[in-house]
Order: C-alpha cells, then structure tokens, then sequence
C-alpha cells in the first residue's frame, strides 16, 4: 500500500469514528438525534431482547478479539502493519453503527427523575463521564490511539517507536480512567428505561471482564513487574486509596497503559 494511500486510509478510518463516537453520547444519552436507544422500530419484548444482546455481544468479541496482542500478529499476515490499528478502528466504528441502527427500544421505564435540579445534575454528570473519556485518550496518545500516528509515521517514512513509560493525571488515581468515563457516562441518567439498563448493565459487565481479564492480563505479559507494581499501587477503576506495600524486588517505573 502507498504511504499516501495508507495516510488517507488512516484519516478516514478517524473521521468515521469521531462521528460514531459523537453519535454515540445523545444516543446514550437518548435524546437529540433521530434514532437513539429508546426510539426506533418496535418489536416483541424477547425478539428485541434478543437481538439488542445480539449487537453487544458481536461488540464484544468484536473490540476484544481484534485488540488481542495474538490476533494482531495474525492480522497483519494480511493487513500492512501501519494500518493495523485505523483497521481496528474502522471495523469497531462500523459494529458500533450497526449497533446504533438495528437496536431495539424496550422503553418500560425503570425510574425516571423528575426533580429539574437533580436532572440537571444526572445530565452534567454523563457529560463529565464523556469528557473523561476523551481527555484520557489524550493522556495515553490519542492519536496513536486511533490510529493516526502510525500512518502518519509510515507517510513520512519514519518508524513509529513506543514512548515512555509514564502515568499522567487520572492514570495516578485509577488505572482505567477512560473505562471509569464510559461507566459514569452510561449509569448517570435521569430517565432509565428498561433498554437502557440493558445496554448499561451488558457494557458494564463486558468492561470489567475485558479489563481485568484481558487488558490486564495483556500488560503484565508486555511490561512484567512493572505493570503489577502499578497494579498495587493504583486502583484499577474506582478511586479508593489501596494498601501500601514496599518491595524492594519491585521497580519503581511505572508504565502508561496501552490501547483499549
């Protein structure tokens, strides 16, 4: 592939998902665009139940299963190792369109908060959730993140080497900040309807499986005592302080963590 080619090919990979990403906070959030997750085409509560657990589970093993470190070297047998990762992004942003099209709403309420104060509080809340979640992207390297600087590297025939090992503002408090952002994002609504807790409760439960037994699992195969040092050190998704423990066998370097 050529460089120009694999750079355009890179962009646009972005451009869609800064759209499915923009798309996705009033879809959540269910209100202020045509289809959202608690409109659209009515169907049988289990035909919808179904196939609404039938999108996140194909999101699941989806976003999972392309970012395994084996999956990746597989991968790119076929797919130019530069585009690698817009490739990653491509495929999860068009699952994640395909999530928002064919959804089915279950709108049986489960609560709904009418105080204006307390709404208004819920709502800037998920926002704060969303703001988290970009900003942490940045804190990691949100470009490499999607892709954009891997292509970029390759156009300007330069090697995209790793950076430092460094933790920066929310990766000191919790280890995941940008899944802590998604969790806020998705709990903290005014009105909860029946299919928004499913979606809620299904991505909760695939975060903290992904998270800890595989993200997890990933970066201590990568950095070894380094990523277990962080690990007693820093909570993993809520902030709590953790217990202290010194070892002198341990070392001290912390590591940024990798790509979700």
């Amino acid at each position: 592939m050529s460089r120009l080619l694999a750079l355009l090919y890179g962009a646009v990979s972005y451009a869609v998902f800064l759209v499915t990403f923009l798309y996705a906070i009033p879809f959540v959030a269910g209100f202020g665009v045509p289809k959202h997750i608690d409109n659209g085409d009515p169907a049988p509560f289990l035909v919808a139940l179904g196939i609404d657990l039938a999108l996140l589970g194909l999101f699941a093993v989806q976003h999972s299963g392309m970012a395994r470190p084996a999956f990746k070297r597989w991968w790119t047998r076929f797919v130019p190792a530069p585009i690698e990762r817009s490739t990653f992004v491509l495929v999860s942003s068009a699952v994640l369109a395909l999530l928002f099209w064919q959804w089915r709403p279950l709108p049986q309420p489960v609560w709904n908060v009418d105080a204006a104060a307390l709404r208004g509080t819920l709502l800037a809340l998920s926002a704060l959730g969303w703001l988290l979640v970009l900003s942490s992207t940045f804190l990691i390297n949100h470009f490499d993140l999607f892709g954009l600087r891997q292509v970029w590297f390759h156009a300007r025939q330069r090697k995209a080497m790793d950076e430092p090992f460094v933790t920066r503002a929310f990766y000191r408090i919790v280890r995941h900040p940008l899944m802590l952002g998604f969790l806020i994002a998705f709990w903290a609504t005014p009105t909860m309807t029946l299919g928004h807790l499913l979606f809620a409760a299904m991505t909760t439960g695939y975060i903290l499986v992904a998270v800890k037994f595989l993200e997890e699992r990933d970066l201590v195969a990568l950095y070894g005592d380094t990523y277990r040092d962080y690990q007693r050190r820093v909570p993993m998704l809520l902030p709590w302080p953790k217990r202290q423990r010194t070892d002198a066998a341990t070392s001290t370097a912390t590591p940024q963590p990798t790509r979700h």
